[in-house]
């Protein structure tokens, strides 16, 4: 059999975290489709016949002279490095409420257990954007509700809707590698009856909703907001997150332009999640 070749991306990172985490989702877009975390930053991957000199032209991050991100490149055979990546997931628990876990890590007595198996999923509760998501939803009565989990991930907040009782809910995330992940990792959780739907805002239609996450980034949100607020029913909530405190006003003044009125955030390392009711 022909060896595979990759384009292996090493990145120096100070601080690794939030960068890392902002590399991977801005990567994958681009076609790179494995990630390794270390003590000194990441290493990402691509096939070479995906490759070309420029493909990191358009990653905002690597001009912003505070991150201070470094990098080089260099052509490597294919291994198996998901395998390393996924060893390195560990549990995150928020009080003695929630825990998200991966398969081999051993299950704790916590009233909403998650497991997750991460693959190259964006939302392990890792990042401070998911992890205030899931403080969200365990503030929130989902008995009955209509929910959308707009750019799934592994899929995390959509199963803890199902586990506190949503009656319908649809995850969506416009990357193949997450939809795949989300649909397995319902299932891993007993909550088949999430539907798990491969795209973006235009799949959304008509459909209403009680409540919506959307975990993204400050453009796509700003883009989409218009189309999350004509989904939304009476007195309906809005959860955002993927955005830094500076851009708060951008996405509020937004959501006020489509009758989306701001309640409060959670600040977590200059990341912000908020809240809004139509």
């Amino acid at each position: 059999m022909e060896k595979e070749y990759f384009i292996e991306y090493s990145f120096s990172l100070k601080p690794v975290q939030p960068y890392s985490d902002i590399l991977v989702a801005e990567l994958s877009e681009l076609g790179f489709d494995s990630f390794v975390e270390n003590e000194d930053g990441l290493l990402a991957y691509i096939e070479a016949d995906s490759w070309h000199k420029d493909i990191l032209s358009g990653i905002h991050i690597l001009k912003q002279a505070a991150a201070g991100i470094n990098y080089n490149y260099k052509r490597v055979a294919q291994q198996n490095w998901n395998a390393k990546w996924e060893a390195d997931f560990h549990p995150i628990e928020l009080g003695d409420l929630c825990r998200v876990r991966a398969p081999f890590h051993e299950k704790k007595d916590v009233k909403y257990d998650i497991e997750i198996a991460p693959k190259m999923s964006f939302g392990t509760g890792h990042h401070e954007t998911t992890y205030m998501m899931l403080q969200w939803a365990l503030e929130v009565d989902f008995d009955g509700l209509s929910v959308l989990d707009m750019g799934c991930g592994t899929g995390v907040l959509a199963i803890i809707a199902a586990m506190k009782g949503a009656a319908e809910i649809d995850a969506i995330d416009i990357d193949s590698w997450s939809y795949e992940n989300a649909r397995e990792n319902a299932e891993r959780n007993g909550q088949e009856h999430i539907r798990v739907l491969h795209g973006d805002a235009e799949l959304l239609g008509e459909k209403l909703y009680d409540l919506i996450f959307a975990n993204i980034n400050k453009n796509i949100l700003l883009q989409d907001i218009p189309v999350y607020a004509s989904c939304l029913k009476e007195n309906g909530i809005l959860l955002l997150s993927g955005f830094y405190k500076e851009d708060l006003d951008d996405i509020t003044g937004r959501c006020a332009e489509f009758g989306l009125n701001h309640q409060k955030n959670i600040l977590k390392n200059n990341w912000v999640s908020a809240k809004y009711v139509i």
